[in-house]
């Protein structure tokens, strides 16, 4: 089969980690040897690559297209507009991909599917390119493009336009896909395809050795993971570290992430007092991330919304149990006692009893590996295939009437 994969959350050499979950699961599927692909990943339009502009300039910077690990990737570039941003990216990317799209055709690629990720504005965008290429096609949902956005009036139906079109909607999870059950869209349509992990890439590592080796110490040692956004909840991890030093001084917070927050949590850290037990890394590649997940005791992730968070997996394959908010798709990672445990409220107070509960329990590193060996990627990846044979077999799919 040949495959036309669609996102914006596509890894480039310019911003190497952007989406790499999506390159992922394409790189497993891609092992099979039964699918042929090539990528579209367009970037905003920015004018100018000068480092001053920080993260925009990455846009201006990204190579129009290029070859990674394998896979061709095309970025064409498409309009994003301040303010009205929101509710016109699904045109001006479909617009934007277009040519690109065309590109591949005249270049003898005449793919049997689109494969979107992201449902929007992306999902919006690749429906809009399958109808105008005549092209069947499948969006999978991976967290606030259904758990969050469809709270906005014009997306949420921009979002039920394109699932109707769509011969097959994704979920890394079953609540992403309970959402569109919940709107009507026809549950024949709705495929649940978990996340897997890289078991190869995250492994035990020797906990002191690490520790040694990037200098830390903590008792316990405790990890926050993620883009430094409030919906990640490193302020609630920093808040259940200020509760837990009341009776174990020795612990220790390590936050792995860039982003917005990053002033707001170091004041918050020294409002709290507890500035010498913080530390802020900034953002580290994947080798880098194996090491801290080894040498730490567990894993926070305090989200408001997550769909399937690869973190906790990844932490998990490590040895690494984990301590997170009980919200959407997670109930479905941390399922186990050697897992973890899952805290039903969002608060410092709430999550260090949750940290609590699971020392006083207990931890076995090589139950918590030997849990993350039931998400590899093979299930994942023939679920893939059978639903895209069925997809290009069928060809466009009448259109869902809502």
């Amino acid at each position: 089969m040949k495959v036309l994969t669609f996102s914006t959350l596509f890894p480039s050499s310019v911003r190497p980690s952007h989406g790499i979950f999506v390159e992922t699961r394409l790189r497993e599927l891609l092992k099979s040897g039964q699918v042929e692909s090539r990528v579209v990943a367009p970037v905003p339009w920015f004018p100018s690559g000068n480092a001053r502009w920080g993260e925009y300039a990455k846009f201006a910077a990204t190579p129009a297209r290029e070859q990674r690990h394998g896979l061709d990737v095309l970025h064409p570039r498409y309009l994003l507009v301040p303010k009205v941003g929101m509710t016109s990216a699904p045109l001006t990317l479909a617009l934007g991909a277009r040519g690109a799209v065309r590109q591949l055709l005249d270049e003898g690629f005449d793919f049997d599917l689109i494969d979107a990720h992201y449902y929007y504005p992306d999902g919006v965008a690749a429906a809009l390119l399958a109808r105008w290429f005549g092209k069947p096609l499948t969006i999978t949902a991976r967290g606030t493009d259904l758990n969050l956005i469809p709270q906005y009036a014009l997306p949420r139906g921009m979002i039920d336009w394109a699932a109707r079109r769509a011969a097959g909607s994704i979920g890394v999870c079953s609540a992403l896909m309970d959402v569109l059950r919940g709107r009507g869209h026809d549950p024949a349509r709705l495929h649940v395809m978990r996340n897997g992990v890289d078991l190869e890439r995250f492994r035990p590592l020797p906990q002191a050795a690490m520790r040694a080796e990037l200098g830390v110490d903590g008792e316990p040692l405790l990890l926050s993971v993620g883009h430094l956004i409030e919906r990640k909840g490193h302020h609630v991890a920093i808040e259940a570290v200020a509760e837990l030093v009341r009776t174990r001084p020795g612990a220790r917070l390590v936050i792995i992430g860039e982003g917005e927050e990053r002033a707001a949590l170091t004041s918050l850290a020294a409002r709290r007092g507890v500035t010498a037990q913080v530390h802020l890394t900034g953002s580290l590649p994947n080798t880098e991330l194996l090491k801290w997940y080894s040498a730490a005791d567990l894993l926070l992730l305090c989200s408001s919304r997550e769909g399937w968070a690869n973190v906790l997996l990844e932490s998990m394959a490590c040895g690494t149990p984990v301590v997170a908010t009980d919200i959407w798709g997670t109930p479905e990672v941390v399922a186990a006692p050697e897992a973890g445990r899952l805290v039903a409220e969002r608060t410092g107070a709430a999550f260090a009893s949750g940290i609590e509960a699971l020392l006083a329990a207990g931890t076995d590193r090589a139950a918590t590996r030997r849990y993350a060996e039931g998400f590899s990627w093979q299930a994942t990846t023939e679920a893939q295939l059978r639903l895209m044979r069925e997809v290009a077999a069928a060809g466009v799919p009448e259109v869902q009437h809502a």
